[in-house]
């Protein structure tokens, strides 16, 4: 599968390296090109070297959209760090370049909802660790038989 990450920060260069490990095609766009640094961390080799691809660019340009190769992708993750960005490039992945899997990372959980009503596919970090604090915080009160 050809998989086009857009944003190369901890989660995009994560998941980058994970899908890439798992013999996927990626490629990633950032703006900020030190953030390739981020695709070669405990890698043996470089990114390129290990089949990945790298492009330098404004995600909310076609251009470079197109440079990354989002006409040949078959998934499209957002994972820019401004929820407006990966809202704008999702719908453009979808409606214009007709990727099949879309998937944007949204921060407000507020917003990721209505998102996801609207039939976007949303992974929202901050409703996780929601989740997860209050998991912990359950499982805590019930050791200690409070209510």
């Amino acid at each position: 599968m050809f998989v086009l990450i857009v944003g190369c920060g901890r989660v995009g260069s994560g998941l980058a390296r994970s899908m890439l490990s798992e013999g996927h095609t990626v490629s990633c766009l950032d703006q900020d090109p030190e953030s390739h640094a981020r695709l070669e961390l405990d890698m043996e080799q470089s990114w390129e070297e290990a089949g990945g691809t790298f492009t330098v660019g404004a995600a909310l340009e076609s251009g470079a959209l197109e440079v990354a190769g989002i006409e040949r992708a078959d998934a499209f993750v957002a994972a820019t760090n401004g929820d407006n960005t990966n809202i704008v490039i999702s719908q453009i992945a979808r409606k214009r370049y007709q990727v099949d899997t879309v998937i944007a990372r949204i921060l407000d959980p507020w917003r990721a909802e209505w998102y996801r009503e609207q039939g976007l596919e949303i992974i929202c970090p901050t409703r996780v660790a929601i989740e997860m604090l209050e998991d912990g915080l359950h499982r805590a009160a019930g050791k200690t038989g409070g209510s």
